[in-house]
């Protein structure tokens, strides 16, 4: 199989102008990247890909074919970059680095198994509360009550709900300081 046209050896391969490949192609690509060796890098990938697929089936509009192959081959090279990272980042760009690594903490697996042990360590703290006070801080803390609305609907004094709260809150901060100190 020949990969030159007939018609004119010297500008076509594939039915694809070589002229606008190498010129207005290539520019289009060094636009996007703004790195002349990864243009060509891309470029010389979309031509191999370009060159397989013309091998198993004629193409009818080679031009937008290969604007399509370009364009699925440069996301590909970033996406393939984001997984490292450049050792001589600026102060302003490692921040914004800095920020995106803790978004990725914060959403994985070990993260997420760290704040379940320590929901449950909280709740077991809370539960081990005695049951007024336990229903005293649940009603302010996590209800959202306010402590006059608390005081009225378990029927107590305003006094004995800041005492509850009081109490709920020293046993709370002495566990999470018990657990802190013991790893």
């Amino acid at each position: 199989m020949s990969f030159l046209s007939k018609a004119d050896h010297d500008s076509y391969w594939c039915n694809l102008s070589l002229k606008w490949v190498y010129t207005d192609l290539f520019r289009s690509i060094y636009g996007q990247t703004r790195n002349f060796h990864l243009a060509n890098d891309v470029l010389h990938d979309a031509i191999v890909k370009f060159a397989v697929k013309n091998s198993l089936r004629q193409i009818d509009e080679p031009q937008a074919y290969m604007r399509g192959i370009v364009k699925n081959t440069i996301v590909d090279y970033y996406r393939d970059a984001a997984h490292y990272v450049d050792m001589e980042l600026s102060g302003a760009n490692q921040d914004l680095l800095d920020a995106e690594h803790e978004l990725s903490y914060q959403h994985s697996p070990e993260k997420i198994a760290d704040l379940k042990q320590r929901m449950l360590a909280l709740q077991n703290i809370i539960d081990c509360l005695p049951p007024k006070c336990r229903q005293v801080f649940w009603m302010h803390r996590i209800e959202g009550k306010l402590q006059t609305d608390v005081a009225t609907e378990l029927n107590i004094s305003l006094n004995m709900v800041e005492r509850h709260m009081i109490r709920a809150l020293v046993d709370i901060s002495l566990a999470k300081d018990f657990l802190l100190n013991d790893k």
